[in-house]
C-alpha cells in the first residue's frame, strides 16, 4: 500500500460516524456502512416505504452521517465536508469494500460480532493489499486476528481513535503477532501526517495504555475520596490544573466520557487482569453502579457527578452526594494550597508546589499522584516498552499537561521514593535506581529505558521543529522577557512569544523589529510561531486597563502606534514573513497573522478579531487590513466592494472566531497560497519551507496609497441597521456606538465613495 484515497468505516454509531467525519476533514473519500434495519420505522411506513427501499435500508448509516451536522462540538471543520461521506449498508454495499484502501471496523465491542462481520462480510470483499483495522478500545487484537486468513492478518491492526476523533490527538496502534511492521510504519506515518494524530504504540493488553492508566487514576480518586471523606466537588478542585491535569479533573472527565463507559472499562480491567497488583481498585463502589442504573451517565444524560439547572438567577450548579444519592448545590470549595499554586504557569513547578504543601488538598493530591505513578511504572513492559509512549498517551488521550514520568521528574525521583517509603508504600526496586527520566544529551532529548536501564534518544519526526530543543542547543540569538529569536536553519529565523498566554506587550513588539532586522541582514525568511499552549491571547489588556484607570491616554496612543508600527514592519519587511498559528489566536495575535505574507495554521486554529467583545476597536491594524482586503478583492474582479466590506465588518462587529482553520478561508483571514497543517508538529517545518519558497522570488511591497474608500454611504447603511437593532433592544447604546465606529474605520471615514486613501490614513482612523 502506497496511498490511501478511500476508506470504509463499518459502523455508523457515534464513534464510527465521527471517525468518518475526521477522515472527511482530511479530504479522504469515505464509505460509511451499517446494518439494514429489521423493518421500516413509523415515519417510513406512513410514507409507504418498504424494506426494499434504499432510504429504509440505509437509514442507520444516513442517521449517523446526518447526525454529525447537529453535534457540538462540531466533528467537521466545515459542514460542506459531509459531502465526502457516502452511505450504504452491509448487505447491499459490502462489495464496495473493493474500492477502499483502508477498512476500519467500529461496531459494538463484542468479539463474536466483530469476528462474524470479518469472516462473513469483510474478508470476501476486501481489496487485495488493503489495510484492515479495528477501533476496539480493549479487546484482544490477537484473538480477533484468529478468524482472518494469513494474507489479511499481516495487514490487520488496532487503530484506536479517542473520542471525539477530531479533537483528541491520541491514536493507539496495536499490532497482532502477524502484523507486517511495514504496515504499522506506513499507517503511523499516514495517520500522523494526514489526520494529525499523535501515534502511540501499545501492546495487546486490556484497555491498552491511556484507558488503563487514566481509569486507574480516576478509580484511585474514588477510593481516596471515600477514605478521606471528601466530596466529588472537592476532589475535582484538586485533580485539575493544580496536578497538571485538565480542567475537567477526575469526575467531570467521567461525565464527559460517560459513567457507563467508565464503568465498562473498569470492569473490563478487573475481569481481564487477574494478576494485576491493584486489581481491586477497578471495582467501583456500589454508588457508581446505582448512578448508571438510574441513568445518571454524565453529559449525555445531562446529569452525572455534576449537573446544571436553569434557575431564577441563571445557571445553578449541583454535585452528586454519594452518601445520600441526591444532588446538592455547589459549594465551590477552596483550599489554601490550590489557591497558592494557581498563579504558577509551569505545570511541573505547580505540581511540585502542591504536593509539598500540607493541607488536606495537598495530601489528597500526593496520595493520588503517588499511587498512579507507581502503578504506571509497574506497567512497563506490560503495556508499552518505554516511558515515551505512556507519557504521550496520557497527554494526548487524557489531556494531562505532564505525562506520568514527566511528573516524576517534576517532583524529583529521589524525593518521591524517600517520601513514599517513609509512608510504608512499596516502591519498585527499579525506580530507586533512576535519577531522572528525561535529559538532554549531545543537544538531543533522551529518555530512561526501564527495560535496559540506559538512556535512549527520544524518537523525533524529521518534520518536527521543536523551538525548546533548538534553544537548548544554543540557537537562540535574541531574547527579552517576552520573546525570542531562534535560528531555524537554512537562513530562516523564528520569532517566538513566551509571555503568559503569549499576550502581546511592548517586549514582544520590540522583538518583532529585532527579528525582522536580523533576518533582513543574515537570513532569507522569518517564521512567527511558538511551542506554547496557544499562539496568542492577543494584546495585554491588563496594561490597557491600568492605563485607562490612570488616565494615561497619551501612553495608550503611543502603545497603539507602536503596535501598528510593528504590524506594518511585518507586512513590509524586505524578507517574507510566515506565521504558523495554533489553538487560540485572538485580537493582536490575529492581527500579527493578517500582516504576514502567508500563514500555515494548524487545523485546530481558533482565530478572530474579538476586541468588540471587551468593548474595544481592533486598532493594531486588523480593521485596516480587513478593509484593504475587501477593497483589493473588489478591484481584482472590478465589482463593488460593499459586499466584501460588509462581510469583513460582520466578522469584527460580531467578534467572530473561526471554529477551525478551514473557516479562516471564508472569513477572509486565509489567502491563496496559505495552507493548513493537520499535524501540529509539522506546522513550523511547513512554515519554514513556505518562507524559503517565497524568498526565491520575493518582492517587498510598499504601504498602499491608492485605495478607493467605500465611503460614508456604506457606513451609513451599516449604521441604519445598528440603529434598528438598538431600538429593538438587541444591542446596547454603547454596542451601537462602538460598532458604528468600526463601520466608519472600515469604510474609510467621512469621505465619499471612491476617494483615494492610504493604509496610514486607515491606521490613523
Amino acid at each position: 500500500m502506497t496511498q490511501i484515497n478511500k476508506v470504509a468505516v463499518l459502523g455508523a454509531g457515534v464513534m464510527g460516524a465521527t471517525i468518518a467525519a475526521h477522515l472527511a476533514n482530511a479530504g479522504i473519500a469515505v464509505l460509511l456502512l451499517d446494518i439494514v434495519p429489521r423493518e421500516p420505522n413509523e415515519a417510513e411506513a406512513s410514507a409507504g416505504l418498504t424494506l426494499a427501499d434504499a432510504r429504509v435500508r440505509n437509514r442507520i448509516a444516513a442517521a449517523g452521517r446526518d447526525g454529525l451536522l447537529k453535534m457540538k462540538p462540531a466533528p467537521f471543520f466545515l459542514p460542506g465536508y459531509a459531502a465526502n461521506i457516502e452511505i450504504g449498508n452491509f448487505d447491499d454495499d459490502i462489495q464496495r469494500l473493493k474500492e477502499c484502501d483502508w477498512v476500519v471496523e467500529v461496531v459494538i465491542e463484542n468479539m463474536a460480532i466483530k469476528k462474524k462481520l470479518f469472516t462473513e462480510k469483510v474478508v470476501p470483499n476486501l481489496k487485495e493489499g488493503a489495510i484492515l483495522s479495528t477501533n476496539t478500545s480493549g479487546l484482544s487484537v490477537n484473538e480477533m486476528a484468529e478468524c482472518l486468513p494469513e494474507n489479511v492478518r499481516k495487514n490487520f491492526l488496532v487503530t484506536h481513535f479517542f473520542n471525539p476523533p477530531r479533537y483528541m490527538r491520541l491514536l493507539e496502534i496495536v499490532s497482532c503477532s502477524a502484523t507486517d511492521p511495514a504496515v504499522v510504519a506506513f499507517m503511523a506515518d499516514f495517520i500522523a501526517k494526514r489526520l494529525g494524530k499523535g501515534i502511540v504504540y501499545a501492546k495487546d493488553t486490556p484497555n491498552f495504555i491511556a484507558n488503563r492508566i487514566g481509569v486507574y487514576a480516576i478509580c484511585n480518586c474514588v477510593r481516596t475520596m471515600l477514605t478521606m471523606d471528601m466530596t466529588v466537588e472537592e476532589v475535582d478542585a484538586i485533580t485539575g490544573p493544580a496536578t497538571a491535569r485538565p480542567k475537567s479533573a477526575a469526575f467531570r472527565t467521567s461525565d464527559l466520557v460517560g459513567l457507563d463507559t467508565m464503568q465498562h472499562v473498569a470492569n473490563n480491567s478487573y475481569e481481564l487482569l487477574p494478576s494485576d497488583e491493584e486489581r481491586d481498585i477497578f471495582k467501583f463502589p456500589a454508588f457508581v453502579g446505582e448512578m448508571v442504573a438510574k441513568g445518571l451517565l454524565g453529559n449525555k444524560s445531562k446529569q452525572g457527578f455534576f449537573k446544571k439547572v436553569k434557575g431564577e438567577k441563571g445557571q445553578e450548579f449541583f454535585y452528586y452526594d454519594y452518601k445520600t444519592g441526591e444532588y446538592v448545590p455547589s459549594q465551590r470549595p477552596k483550599f489554601a494550597s490550590i489557591e497558592a499554586v494557581k498563579p504558577i504557569d509551569d505545570p511541573a513547578k505547580r505540581l511540585k508546589a502542591l504536593i509539598t504543601a500540607n493541607d488536606k488538598a495537598a495530601q489528597f493530591a500526593w496520595i493520588n499522584v503517588r499511587d498512579t505513578l507507581i502503578y504506571t511504572y509497574n506497567r512497563i513492559p506490560e503495556i508499552a516498552d518505554d516511558i515515551v509512549n505512556i507519557d504521550n498517551a496520557m497527554k494526548w488521550g487524557f489531556n494531562w499537561e505532564l505525562g506520568p514520568f514527566e511528573m516524576l521528574d517534576a517532583i524529583g525521583v529521589a524525593y518521591f521514593v524517600e517520601r513514599a517509603e517513609k509512608e510504608g508504600v512499596t516502591v519498585p526496586a527499579g525506580l530507586k535506581a533512576v535519577e531522572q527520566f528525561y535529559k538532554i544529551e549531545n543537544g538531543a532529548p533522551h529518555y530512561y529505558s526501564v527495560i535496559d536501564q540506559a538512556y535512549r534518544p527520544v524518537p523525533q519526526k524529521p518534520s518536527h521543529v521543536s523551538l525548546t530543543i533548538l534553544k537548548k542547543n544554543g540557537r537562540e540569538v535574541e531574547k527579552n522577557s517576552g520573546a525570542s529569536v531562534i535560528d531555524l536553519g537554512d537562513g530562516v529565523f523564528g520569532l517566538e512569544f513566551h509571555t503568559k498566554m503569549n499576550a502581546i506587550g511592548g517586549e514582544i513588539l520590540s522583538m518583532v523589529h529585532k527579528a525582522i532586522k536580523r533576518t533582513e541582514e543574515e537570513g532569507v525568511g522569518l517564521v512567527i510561531a511558538n511551542d506554547g499552549a496557544m499562539f496568542s491571547a492577543g494584546a495585554n489588556l491588563m496594561l490597557l486597563v491600568m492605563a485607562v484607570a490612570e488616565g494615561a491616554f497619551d501612553e495608550i496612543n503611543m502603545t497603539v502606534r507602536s503596535f501598528q508600527k510593528a504590524m506594518m514592519a511585518i507586512k513590509y519587511s524586505k524578507i517574507p514573513v510566515v506565521a504558523a498559528p495554533h489553538n487560540l489566536v485572538m485580537g493582536g495575535g490575529c492581527e500579527t497573522c493578517l500582516h504576514a505574507d502567508a500563514i500555515i495554521p494548524h487545523a485546530e486554529t481558533y482565530m478572530g478579531l474579538v476586541e468588540l467583545g471587551v468593548g474595544l476597536l481592533p486598532a493594531g491594524g486588523g480593521t485596516k487590513e480587513m478593509a484593504v482586503r475587501a477593497i483589493k478583492l473588489a478591484e481584482e474582479y472590478d465589482i463593488d466592494a460593499t459586499p466584501f466590506i460588509f462581510k469583513n465588518y460582520m466578522n469584527i462587529a460580531m467578534a467572530k472566531v473561526s471554529m477551525s482553520a478551514a473557516e479562516l478561508i471564508p472569513m477572509g483571514f486565509m489567502r491563496q497560497g496559505d495552507a493548513i497543517a493537520m499535524d501540529i508538529d509539522k506546522r513550523i517545518h511547513d512554515a519554514k519551507l513556505k518562507a524559503i519558497s517565497l524568498a526565491a522570488t520575493y518582492r517587498p511591497g510598499k504601504p498602499l496609497t491608492d485605495l478607493k474608500a467605500p465611503g460614508r454611504g456604506v457606513a451609513a447603511s451599516i449604521k441604519s441597521q445598528l440603529w434598528n437593532m438598538q431600538q429593538g433592544g438587541f444591542i446596547s447604546e454603547y454596542d451601537q456606538y462602538l460598532a458604528g465606529m468600526v463601520a466608519d474605520v472600515i469604510t474609510g471615514g467621512d469621505v465619499s465613495a471612491g476617494t483615494l486613501i492610504t493604509e496610514e490614513y486607515l491606521l490613523d482612523l
